[in-house]
């Protein structure tokens, strides 16, 4: 059987070469795989485009991936996050480029990618700035802007558990980005807080099958990111 355990996150970031377009899953700080980042960032990678729900936070991360001056592009939805210093200092400097897209459209882009679509049509950010240059169409009598799918060369998600066949179980928050973005890169690799024998995840668990999973790291949460799991009382 395969193996897609990587022994560290270096390891496992080592070819994302200079010039790549990354997906990295999280929203916000919730479920961002921290140590994948980070272990970019001392391989001193630059020169990336960044495609993610928002900017980073504080000088960690994706936050100090762009403090570093490694994102030349960024493609989000929300890059005025107060805690998104970093990316705002570079942006005002003209330091960085960024493409801003709704967050509804920008998840349907990365889908329709994954799903090997050739583009889709929808009314949102028709009449704005945002779709200057693309096709708009009328359909029954309603305008919609053509949007064409987002790929990616690598993909950085977390997840809770995985196997090292790659299956891939997320827990709470972490089913956002993550999940959507296994599917529309060329190469994913997971951060994941615990691998587990194979057969370790019922079929319901499994969120993410390991045909889309490329590596798999086991590493403690990153400490600004972290999320301990709460005790569960059976209240419903």
């Amino acid at each position: 059987m395969i193996d897609k355990t990587s022994a560290t996150c270096d390891e496992a970031v080592a070819d994302v070469s200079d010039e790549a377009t990354l997906m990295v899953g999280g929203f916000g700080d919730p479920g961002t795989p921290g140590q994948l980042l980070e272990a970019l960032r001392r391989q001193g990678t630059k020169n990336l485009t960044i495609i993610h729900n928002g900017a980073g936070s504080g000088d960690y991360a994706l936050g100090g991936l762009i403090l570093d001056g490694r994102v030349k592009k960024l493609i989000a939805s929300f890059p005025n996050y107060p805690g998104a210093w970093a990316f705002q200092d570079r942006y005002l400097k003209g330091n960085i480029e960024l493409e801003l897209i709704p967050q509804g459209t920008l998840v349907e882009r990365i889908r329709a990618a994954g799903a090997g679509l050739g583009g889709f049509y929808t009314p949102t950010g028709v009449g704005t700035e945002l779709v200057e240059g693309k096709e708009v169409r009328v359909i029954d009598g309603r305008e919609y802007v053509f949007e064409k799918p987002l790929h990616a060369d690598f993909a950085f998600i977390k997840a809770h558990k995985g196997d090292r066949l790659g299956n891939l179980s997320y827990r709470r928050t972490m089913r956002n980005f993550n999940l959507v973005m296994a599917t529309a890169a060329r190469i994913v690799i997971a951060e994941v807080d615990e691998i587990v024998p194979v057969g370790g995840l019922s079929p319901e668990e499994i969120h993410t099958p390991g045909i889309f999973v490329d590596r798999m790291v086991q590493v403690e949460r990153h400490p600004k990111l972290f999320d301990p799991p709460r005790k569960e009382t059976g209240a419903r």
